[in-house]
């Protein structure tokens, strides 16, 4: 079985890679030439390494003609909604042209296709009322970020080239997902980095935090990476899936759970401005229904030990540092 990840360095694609390697794959992974690799340091001896830029076509042939799969992970883009706010045309360029030229590639190299999973967000619901959750995979589509439009437009350019031209693309919404090597600009990484910080002396005990309030549908990114796996090889082509917890946690929440596993005391909040969007949902779960009928899925690690691991992750980091 020959499996390619796109943006195999990056979070999700690290912990692709490794479960892939677990069902015993032959993995290659695409990256850009600049791309750093600290993620896939422990496995890349076992990793076959591409590099491609998918905003470049003739990039984009080569990297599948190296790597002739049988199922693609396409993870590989922008995934930062902060960042859209500020590069609204690089974060559409970059995930929508880039997916593009992928499903083009595969079409001109012909049949048999491979499988792809095109992974969407929870963001492309955009702003849902408090009667509307848990979000199915039925609920319009509102986004409210540049990042959550170009999620929506690579989420529906894979059902266009499945009923236009048959490659079996396989779509899914991920809420929220996190763990160990998240990077820092995300909220539980931000929080855990501080704290980390804070406990080695290296910052007063002081932790920045945005909104508190937002509501979201936290899951393990490697039960989520799981659930990517299981789709691509039990979901149906052409449908779309949300992976999901089907609870939701208030972002204070997370900073209490930081703050009582500080070895240090008496932490001081305080507001960023900076961390505040322009505009957010109060309140996000969904339902993984659809895709616990299809595939049996459902999350095992808890909330509580996603949040240990991100903390002892940093508290790592800082020391080695």
């Amino acid at each position: 079985m020959r499996v390619l990840i796109t943006g195999v360095t990056g979070f999700v694609g690290s912990h692709m890679a490794e479960y892939a390697l677990q069902q015993g794959a032959q993995v290659f992974g695409a990256c850009r030439w600049r791309s750093n690799t600290e993620n896939i340091e422990s496995i890349r001896s076992q990793l076959n390494l591409v590099e491609a830029d998918l905003r470049d076509y003739s990039s984009t042939l080569e990297m599948l003609a190296a790597s002739r799969p049988n199922l693609i992970f396409h993870l590989a883009g922008q995934s930062q909604v902060m960042t859209s706010w500020h590069a609204p045309a690089e974060t559409l360029h970059t995930n929508i042209i880039g997916q593009a030229h992928l499903l083009e590639a595969i079409r001109y190299r012909g049949a048999p296709f491979p499988k792809m999973l095109v992974v969407g967000s929870s963001e492309e619901y955009g702003l849902v009322q408090e009667d509307e959750l848990p979000v199915t995979e039925a609920r319009e589509l509102l986004p409210l970020s540049p990042y959550a439009v170009s999620k929506v437009a690579q989420d529906m350019l894979a059902y266009q080239y499945f009923r236009s031209y048959g490659i079996p693309c396989i779509r899914v919404r991920a809420f929220n997902h996190d763990g160990p090597r998240r990077g820092e600009v995300f909220v539980t990484s931000a929080f855990a980095r501080q704290v980390a910080e804070i406990e080695q002396g290296m910052r007063l005990p002081v932790i920045q935090v945005g909104n508190l309030k937002a509501q979201r549908d936290y899951t393990d990114v490697r039960d989520i990476v799981r659930g990517y796996w299981l789709l691509l090889e039990r979901g149906v082509p052409g449908e779309v899936y949300n992976l999901c917890s089907g609870t939701s946690h208030a972002v204070q929440e997370i900073l209490d759970f930081f703050i009582a596993n500080c070895t240090v005391r008496d932490i001081k909040v305080q507001q960023d401005p900076a961390r505040l969007r322009p505009s957010d949902v109060p309140c996000l779960y969904g339902s993984a229904d659809k895709a616990k009928a299809v595939t049996g899925w459902s999350p095992q690690i808890s909330f509580e030990q996603m949040l240990r691991d991100v903390l002892d992750y940093w508290r790592v980091r800082i020391k080695q540092a």
